[in-house]
């Protein structure tokens, strides 16, 4: 099995930064996309930011120019450093990840995600 957990979250003040943390553990063979959502209360699950393999990122409109998302392969870690936070940004961040499981001969894609940490901005 794959574990993702997630770190960094709290609480912090508009204009403040935060960078949260993902790391990945278990019966992993490689990682391909990794993503953050994030979700508020009485809201949808939204993505916030994407990482493939290559390293190449793409972001949502509302945190384009903010954030940035960035991975260490070697730690099977991805991070999103968030800079200008607002209060609107206040949310539980997942973390979700592709991974290739090898079972014997067989590699298969997996799809897992993490528990989430909350991300509170005061104003």
């Amino acid at each position: 099995q794959v574990q993702l957990v997630e770190s960094g979250g709290g609480l912090v003040q508009a204009g403040g930064s935060l960078t949260l943390s993902c790391a990945a553990s278990g019966s992993i063979f490689s990682i391909n996309t990794m993503r953050w959502y994030r979700q508020a209360p009485g809201k949808q699950r939204e993505l916030v930011a994407a990482i493939n393999s290559g390293g190449n990122t793409n972001y949502a409109d509302s945190v384009k120019g903010r954030s940035t998302i960035s991975r260490d392969n070697a730690k099977n870690t991805v991070y999103l450093q968030m800079n200008s936070l607002k209060p609107e940004n206040t949310a539980v961040y997942l973390c979700h990840a592709l991974v290739l499981v090898q079972t014997g001969v067989v590699t298969r894609q997996y799809a897992f995600w993490g528990q989430g940490t909350q991300v509170t901005v005061s104003s």
